[in-house]
């Protein structure tokens, strides 16, 4: 909702400034020059990417646009599930939970949290690689190594639909020339017509230009770095959950291991040290676990 109101006040900012300058609204509202632009630069999305990269630019973008990242209730319903998980396997073996890791959608345990069950990702994550703890086929540094690869291939599928719409956001101006250049043309056949109509033609013209740099700069731009910011947060995310696993299987206590997740986790939603421990006494009392 935020980017929203920024676009709100880009808009609101330019197109202010243009009506205090004594510009006439109307000659901006050219539909000729926003299907020259609007529509190029769809066939542009459509040609540069393969399909199965589409859908993820489609969904990334809606994400963008209403998204705003992790939050700290979001992180703390992650250490509450990791203090349970490593609970669990600490007091009752790494077996007590290989029904649930196997099918979390259904587990007693994953149940009780429901944002991080919606998180595929994340979810994939920490399942798969408890799968492996409990089968003890991998050894720390293995484990270690898959995560890491788990979470760069996560990060370049991230990326992908960040450099499409960069690139497309770099075309615009030259979108932007191209209407204009094509309504210049149109301009010349009426310059018979009296310098008044050729003014019009040439202002509408040039309507292209300034169409295509303040979606450039204005919209995509910002947009593509709203999306990046979305991507290095859900990395962070799943760092968070290696971090906590890593110290697990390493043999440290269930708060320990959550503390060691937490201290990954940016400043901004970063629970304090105090609120961790009192969640977890909290869930340790409502479930004896350890």
């Amino acid at each position: 909702m935020l980017s929203i109101v920024g676009y709100l006040v880009v808009f609101g900012a330019v197109l202010g400034g243009f009506i205090e300058a004594g510009g006439p609204v109307a000659i901006l509202l050219q539909l000729a020059e926003f299907m020259i632009i609007g529509g190029a630069a769809v066939g542009a999305v459509i040609a540069s990417a393969p399909a199965k990269v589409l859908s993820p630019f489609v969904r990334s973008v809606g994400k963008a646009l209403t998204g705003t990242g992790y939050t700290k209730a979001q992180y703390m319903e992650l250490f509450h599930l990791l203090f349970e998980v490593f609970s669990t396997m600490r007091r009752k073996g790494e077996m007590a939970l290989e029904k649930d890791v196997d099918d979390p959608l259904n587990s007693p345990v994953f149940s009780k949290y429901s944002h991080f069950l919606r998180n595929e990702i994340a979810r994939s994550l920490l399942c798969d690689t408890l799968r492996l703890v409990i089968s003890g086929s991998a050894n720390p540094e293995e484990l270690a190594q898959l995560m890491d690869e788990d979470i760069a291939t996560r990060e370049e599928e991230d990326q992908r639909p960040i450099s499409l719409l960069t690139k497309v956001a770099d075309a615009l101006p030259g979108l932007g020339i191209v209407a204009a250049v094509l309504g210049v043309i149109v301009a010349m056949g009426s310059i018979d017509q009296g310098s008044q109509v050729l003014g019009q033609k040439i202002a509408a013209a040039l309507v292209g230009t300034f169409l295509g740099v303040l979606l450039c700069y204005g919209i995509f731009q910002p947009l593509a770095i709203k999306m990046e910011f979305l991507a290095r947060e859900e990395k962070k995310f799943l760092e968070c959950i290696k971090t906590g696993i890593l110290a697990h299987i390493h043999g440290g206590a269930p708060i320990i291991s959550v503390e060691h997740a937490r201290r990954v986790v940016f400043s901004g939603e970063r629970p304090s040290a105090l609120e961790l421990e009192e969640a977890c006494r909290a869930l340790k009392a409502q479930s004896p676990v350890t």
